[in-house]
Protein backbone atom coordinates (compact mmCIF):
# COMPACT_ATOMS: atom_id res chain seq x y z
CA UNK A 1 0.00 0.00 0.00
CA UNK A 2 1.39 3.30 -1.09
CA UNK A 3 2.11 6.17 1.64
CA UNK A 4 0.34 8.71 1.35
CA UNK A 5 1.75 12.21 0.31
CA UNK A 6 2.03 14.87 2.58
CA UNK A 7 0.28 17.31 -0.49
CA UNK A 8 -2.89 14.39 -0.21
CA UNK A 9 -2.83 14.93 3.24
CA UNK A 10 -2.84 18.73 3.24
CA UNK A 11 -5.79 18.39 0.56
CA UNK A 12 -7.98 16.36 2.76
CA UNK A 13 -7.17 18.23 5.65
CA UNK A 14 -8.72 21.12 3.72
CA UNK A 15 -11.65 19.16 2.54
CA UNK A 16 -12.48 17.98 6.07
CA UNK A 17 -12.12 21.67 7.32
CA UNK A 18 -14.31 23.01 4.41
CA UNK A 19 -17.36 19.91 5.05
CA UNK A 20 -16.87 20.98 8.59
CA UNK A 21 -17.03 25.04 7.88
CA UNK A 22 -20.11 24.41 5.60
CA UNK A 23 -22.09 22.00 8.41
CA UNK A 24 -21.86 24.86 11.07
CA UNK A 25 -23.06 27.28 8.81
CA UNK A 26 -25.96 24.82 7.47
CA UNK A 27 -26.37 24.65 11.16
CA UNK A 28 -26.89 28.32 12.03
CA UNK A 29 -28.92 28.61 9.04
CA UNK A 30 -31.42 25.91 9.33
CA UNK A 31 -31.24 25.34 12.80
CA UNK A 32 -30.37 28.31 15.06
CA UNK A 33 -32.17 30.64 16.64
CA UNK A 34 -32.96 27.95 19.78
CA UNK A 35 -35.66 29.85 21.25
CA UNK A 36 -39.49 28.52 22.26
CA UNK A 37 -42.22 30.08 22.01
CA UNK A 38 -43.87 30.61 25.39
CA UNK A 39 -47.17 29.31 26.15
CA UNK A 40 -48.72 32.52 27.13
CA UNK A 41 -51.95 34.26 26.33
CA UNK A 42 -52.59 37.70 27.40
CA UNK A 43 -56.09 38.72 28.67
CA UNK A 44 -57.12 41.83 26.87
CA UNK A 45 -57.95 44.40 29.64
CA UNK A 46 -59.00 47.89 29.29
CA UNK A 47 -55.62 48.37 31.55
CA UNK A 48 -53.41 46.67 29.05
CA UNK A 49 -54.31 48.38 26.39
CA UNK A 50 -53.91 51.64 28.12
CA UNK A 51 -50.61 50.82 29.09
CA UNK A 52 -49.69 49.00 25.99
CA UNK A 53 -50.97 52.63 24.14
CA UNK A 54 -48.37 54.61 25.72
CA UNK A 55 -45.33 52.07 25.87
CA UNK A 56 -46.60 51.84 21.96
CA UNK A 57 -46.73 55.43 20.78
CA UNK A 58 -44.70 57.31 23.71
CA UNK A 59 -41.46 54.80 25.15
CA UNK A 60 -40.76 52.05 23.09
CA UNK A 61 -41.88 53.51 20.40
CA UNK A 62 -42.96 50.64 18.05
CA UNK A 63 -45.85 52.56 16.08
CA UNK A 64 -42.84 54.49 15.05
CA UNK A 65 -41.48 52.08 12.86
CA UNK A 66 -44.49 49.93 12.42
CA UNK A 67 -46.72 52.98 10.51
CA UNK A 68 -46.01 55.29 7.36
CA UNK A 69 -43.99 58.17 8.35
CA UNK A 70 -43.86 61.58 6.39
CA UNK A 71 -40.29 62.72 5.38
CA UNK A 72 -41.15 65.55 3.87
CA UNK A 73 -41.86 67.16 7.43
CA UNK A 74 -39.19 67.16 10.13
CA UNK A 75 -38.95 64.33 12.18
CA UNK A 76 -41.21 62.36 10.00
CA UNK A 77 -44.21 62.65 11.88
CA UNK A 78 -46.69 59.60 10.92
CA UNK A 79 -49.61 60.00 9.07
CA UNK A 80 -52.92 59.25 10.58
CA UNK A 81 -54.66 56.01 9.45
CA UNK A 82 -50.90 54.26 9.14
CA UNK A 83 -50.52 53.36 12.53
CA UNK A 84 -49.13 49.62 12.52
CA UNK A 85 -49.45 48.45 8.64
CA UNK A 86 -45.58 48.33 8.14
CA UNK A 87 -44.06 48.76 5.48
CA UNK A 88 -40.98 51.21 5.88
CA UNK A 89 -38.24 50.15 4.38
CA UNK A 90 -34.44 50.20 5.49
CA UNK A 91 -31.89 49.44 3.05
CA UNK A 92 -28.33 50.13 1.93
CA UNK A 93 -29.09 54.21 1.08
CA UNK A 94 -29.53 54.45 5.35
CA UNK A 95 -26.35 51.84 5.72
CA UNK A 96 -28.33 48.87 6.35
CA UNK A 97 -26.87 45.73 5.49
CA UNK A 98 -29.66 44.33 3.30
CA UNK A 99 -33.63 45.23 2.77
CA UNK A 100 -35.37 45.36 5.75
CA UNK A 101 -39.03 46.05 5.87
CA UNK A 102 -41.69 46.79 9.31
CA UNK A 103 -44.45 44.24 9.22
CA UNK A 104 -47.64 44.90 9.85
CA UNK A 105 -48.68 44.96 13.35
CA UNK A 106 -52.13 45.07 12.94
CA UNK A 107 -54.96 42.43 13.59
CA UNK A 108 -55.10 42.22 10.46
CA UNK A 109 -51.21 41.59 10.02
CA UNK A 110 -50.97 38.96 12.98
CA UNK A 111 -54.35 37.30 12.81
CA UNK A 112 -52.48 33.93 12.62
CA UNK A 113 -50.16 34.35 15.26
CA UNK A 114 -50.74 33.51 19.17
CA UNK A 115 -49.13 35.31 21.92
CA UNK A 116 -46.18 33.25 22.43
CA UNK A 117 -45.34 34.19 19.36
CA UNK A 118 -45.79 37.98 19.48
CA UNK A 119 -43.82 37.84 22.80
CA UNK A 120 -40.66 35.97 21.03
CA UNK A 121 -40.53 38.36 18.65
CA UNK A 122 -40.59 41.13 20.47
CA UNK A 123 -38.09 40.38 23.32
CA UNK A 124 -36.19 37.61 21.47
CA UNK A 125 -36.35 38.78 17.77
CA UNK A 126 -37.37 35.48 16.55
CA UNK A 127 -40.71 35.79 14.37
CA UNK A 128 -43.16 33.03 13.13
CA UNK A 129 -41.74 30.28 10.84
CA UNK A 130 -38.78 30.60 13.26
CA UNK A 131 -37.14 33.53 11.40
CA UNK A 132 -34.50 35.78 13.05
CA UNK A 133 -35.30 39.55 12.93
CA UNK A 134 -32.94 41.87 12.28
CA UNK A 135 -32.10 44.26 15.56
CA UNK A 136 -33.14 47.24 13.69
CA UNK A 137 -35.84 46.21 16.38
CA UNK A 138 -34.56 46.60 19.82
CA UNK A 139 -35.56 43.14 20.96
CA UNK A 140 -32.72 42.73 23.03
CA UNK A 141 -33.60 46.28 25.29
CA UNK A 142 -37.19 45.22 25.32
CA UNK A 143 -36.61 41.63 25.99
CA UNK A 144 -35.28 43.37 29.70
CA UNK A 145 -38.38 45.21 30.31
CA UNK A 146 -41.28 43.59 32.87
CA UNK A 147 -43.41 40.94 31.53
CA UNK A 148 -46.33 42.86 31.95
CA UNK A 149 -45.43 45.80 30.27
CA UNK A 150 -44.94 43.09 27.36
CA UNK A 151 -48.34 41.75 27.69
CA UNK A 152 -49.50 45.26 27.48
CA UNK A 153 -48.07 46.45 24.07
CA UNK A 154 -49.01 42.40 22.90
CA UNK A 155 -53.10 43.86 24.38
CA UNK A 156 -52.66 47.08 22.41
CA UNK A 157 -50.98 46.39 18.99
CA UNK A 158 -54.20 43.22 18.97
CA UNK A 159 -57.05 46.20 19.70
CA UNK A 160 -55.31 48.42 16.82
CA UNK A 161 -58.04 48.57 13.68
CA UNK A 162 -56.85 46.42 11.12
CA UNK A 163 -55.14 47.80 8.17
CA UNK A 164 -55.06 45.88 4.77
CA UNK A 165 -51.01 46.04 4.21
CA UNK A 166 -48.51 43.08 2.85
CA UNK A 167 -44.55 44.54 3.57
CA UNK A 168 -42.28 42.12 1.66
CA UNK A 169 -40.35 40.01 4.02
CA UNK A 170 -36.61 41.65 5.07
CA UNK A 171 -33.59 40.62 3.02
CA UNK A 172 -30.18 40.31 4.91
CA UNK A 173 -26.84 40.73 2.75
CA UNK A 174 -24.06 37.64 2.81
CA UNK A 175 -22.85 37.31 5.35
CA UNK A 176 -25.40 39.12 7.55
CA UNK A 177 -28.05 36.73 7.01
CA UNK A 178 -25.84 33.90 8.43
CA UNK A 179 -24.83 35.97 11.55
CA UNK A 180 -29.03 36.89 12.19
CA UNK A 181 -29.53 33.63 13.16
CA UNK A 182 -26.82 33.89 16.29
CA UNK A 183 -28.28 37.09 17.73
CA UNK A 184 -31.46 36.57 19.10
CA UNK A 185 -31.59 35.57 22.66
CA UNK A 186 -34.11 34.75 25.59
CA UNK A 187 -35.13 37.63 27.22
CA UNK A 188 -34.27 38.74 31.00
CA UNK A 189 -37.45 40.05 32.16
CA UNK A 190 -36.81 42.70 34.95
CA UNK A 191 -39.28 44.52 36.98
CA UNK A 192 -40.89 48.18 37.22
CA UNK A 193 -38.85 50.27 39.95
CA UNK A 194 -41.20 52.47 41.94
CA UNK A 195 -41.79 55.84 39.73
CA UNK A 196 -40.52 57.47 43.48
CA UNK A 197 -37.11 55.33 43.23
CA UNK A 198 -36.57 58.03 40.22
CA UNK A 199 -32.87 56.98 39.04
CA UNK A 200 -33.53 53.34 38.64
CA UNK A 201 -36.94 54.15 37.20
CA UNK A 202 -35.40 56.73 34.64
CA UNK A 203 -32.74 53.53 34.13
CA UNK A 204 -35.89 50.89 33.26
CA UNK A 205 -37.17 53.97 30.64
CA UNK A 206 -33.91 54.24 28.94
CA UNK A 207 -33.83 50.80 28.33
CA UNK A 208 -37.04 50.80 27.38
CA UNK A 209 -36.48 53.04 24.96
CA UNK A 210 -33.69 51.69 23.88
CA UNK A 211 -32.21 54.92 23.68
CA UNK A 212 -28.51 53.57 23.44
CA UNK A 213 -28.44 52.08 20.18
CA UNK A 214 -29.10 55.26 18.57
CA UNK A 215 -27.15 57.62 21.31
CA UNK A 216 -23.85 55.43 20.97
CA UNK A 217 -21.40 55.14 18.68
CA UNK A 218 -20.78 52.09 16.33
CA UNK A 219 -17.73 50.31 15.20
CA UNK A 220 -18.39 47.34 12.28
CA UNK A 221 -22.00 47.50 13.38
CA UNK A 222 -21.67 46.92 16.81
CA UNK A 223 -22.27 49.40 20.00
CA UNK A 224 -19.32 50.31 21.82
CA UNK A 225 -19.91 50.66 25.26
CA UNK A 226 -17.07 52.58 26.23
CA UNK A 227 -18.91 55.33 24.87
CA UNK A 228 -22.43 54.92 25.83
CA UNK A 229 -24.53 57.70 25.17
CA UNK A 230 -22.17 60.02 24.31
CA UNK A 231 -23.80 60.29 20.73
CA UNK A 232 -22.05 60.54 17.19
CA UNK A 233 -23.54 57.64 15.39
CA UNK A 234 -24.10 58.15 12.24
CA UNK A 235 -27.46 57.93 9.76
CA UNK A 236 -27.35 58.35 6.27
CA UNK A 237 -30.10 60.36 4.79
CA UNK A 238 -31.30 60.99 1.65
CA UNK A 239 -30.67 64.84 2.19
CA UNK A 240 -27.48 64.28 4.70
CA UNK A 241 -25.87 62.90 7.10
CA UNK A 242 -26.97 62.88 10.16
CA UNK A 243 -25.37 62.26 13.87
CA UNK A 244 -27.32 61.49 17.28
CA UNK A 245 -26.29 63.88 20.64
CA UNK A 246 -24.51 63.39 23.16
CA UNK A 247 -26.57 62.97 26.40
CA UNK A 248 -24.19 62.16 28.90
CA UNK A 249 -23.36 64.85 31.97
CA UNK A 250 -20.62 66.68 29.77
CA UNK A 251 -21.11 69.90 30.89
CA UNK A 252 -19.57 71.33 27.10
CA UNK A 253 -20.71 68.59 24.61
CA UNK A 254 -23.63 66.97 26.32
CA UNK A 255 -26.28 67.47 28.93
CA UNK A 256 -24.43 68.36 31.82
CA UNK A 257 -25.77 72.16 32.00
CA UNK A 258 -29.54 71.27 31.06
CA UNK A 259 -32.00 71.60 33.86
CA UNK A 260 -34.85 69.53 34.95
CA UNK A 261 -37.31 71.93 33.42
CA UNK A 262 -34.91 72.27 29.96
CA UNK A 263 -35.08 68.79 29.55
CA UNK A 264 -38.65 68.25 29.72
CA UNK A 265 -39.70 71.11 27.54
CA UNK A 266 -37.22 70.01 24.61
CA UNK A 267 -39.29 66.89 24.26
CA UNK A 268 -43.03 69.03 25.48
CA UNK A 269 -42.00 71.56 22.33
CA UNK A 270 -42.62 68.88 19.91
CA UNK A 271 -46.42 68.41 21.26
CA UNK A 272 -48.94 68.14 17.77
CA UNK A 273 -51.13 69.93 19.43
CA UNK A 274 -49.11 73.15 19.75
CA UNK A 275 -46.35 72.01 17.04
CA UNK A 276 -46.66 72.55 13.13
CA UNK A 277 -43.97 70.03 11.67
CA UNK A 278 -42.38 72.00 9.11
CA UNK A 279 -41.68 70.85 5.11
CA UNK A 280 -38.37 70.39 4.69
CA UNK A 281 -36.32 71.40 1.76
CA UNK A 282 -33.36 69.82 -0.32
CA UNK A 283 -30.43 69.84 2.54
CA UNK A 284 -32.80 71.14 5.12
CA UNK A 285 -31.56 69.67 8.80
CA UNK A 286 -33.76 65.85 9.29
CA UNK A 287 -33.88 63.81 12.02
CA UNK A 288 -35.00 60.17 12.89
CA UNK A 289 -35.58 61.21 16.15
CA UNK A 290 -39.53 60.75 16.63
CA UNK A 291 -40.05 63.84 18.67
CA UNK A 292 -43.63 63.97 18.13
CA UNK A 293 -44.14 60.65 19.86
CA UNK A 294 -42.18 61.40 22.59
CA UNK A 295 -43.27 64.37 23.60
CA UNK A 296 -46.56 62.78 25.06
CA UNK A 297 -44.44 61.16 27.49
CA UNK A 298 -45.39 61.73 31.04
CA UNK A 299 -43.92 64.11 32.65
CA UNK A 300 -42.63 62.57 35.74
CA UNK A 301 -41.37 60.14 32.94
CA UNK A 302 -38.91 62.21 31.61
CA UNK A 303 -38.21 63.50 34.95
CA UNK A 304 -36.59 60.15 35.55
CA UNK A 305 -34.83 60.14 32.36
CA UNK A 306 -33.17 62.86 33.27
CA UNK A 307 -32.22 61.90 36.72
CA UNK A 308 -30.99 58.29 35.34
CA UNK A 309 -28.85 60.27 32.70
CA UNK A 310 -27.30 62.93 34.81
CA UNK A 311 -25.71 59.61 37.16
CA UNK A 312 -24.14 58.18 34.28
CA UNK A 313 -20.75 59.24 32.95
CA UNK A 314 -19.86 62.33 31.67
CA UNK A 315 -17.92 62.30 28.11
CA UNK A 316 -16.82 64.67 26.04
CA UNK A 317 -17.71 64.17 22.11
CA UNK A 318 -18.63 67.31 20.30
CA UNK A 319 -20.82 66.11 17.23
CA UNK A 320 -21.89 67.71 14.39
CA UNK A 321 -25.17 66.74 14.15
CA UNK A 322 -25.69 67.50 10.51
CA UNK A 323 -24.29 67.23 7.14
CA UNK A 324 -25.94 68.42 4.03
CA UNK A 325 -25.51 66.64 0.83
Amino acid sequence: MKKMTFSRIVGFAFLALVLILILWIAYIYFILPRIPVPDIRVEITKERIERGKYLANHVTVCIDCHSTRDWTRFSGPITPGTEGKGGERFDEQFGFPGTFYSPNITPYGLSNWSDGEIYRAITSGVAKGNRPIFPLMPYISYGKMATEDIYSIIAYIRSLPQVESKPPFSKANFPMNIILHTIPEKPAPGVIPSKTDSINYGEYLVGAGACIDCHTPTEKNQIVMDKAFSGGREFLMPSGILHSANITPDNESGIGTWTKASFIARFKAYDLSIYNPAILNKGDLMTLMPWTMYAGMDTTDLAAIYAYLKTIKPLKNAVTKWIAK
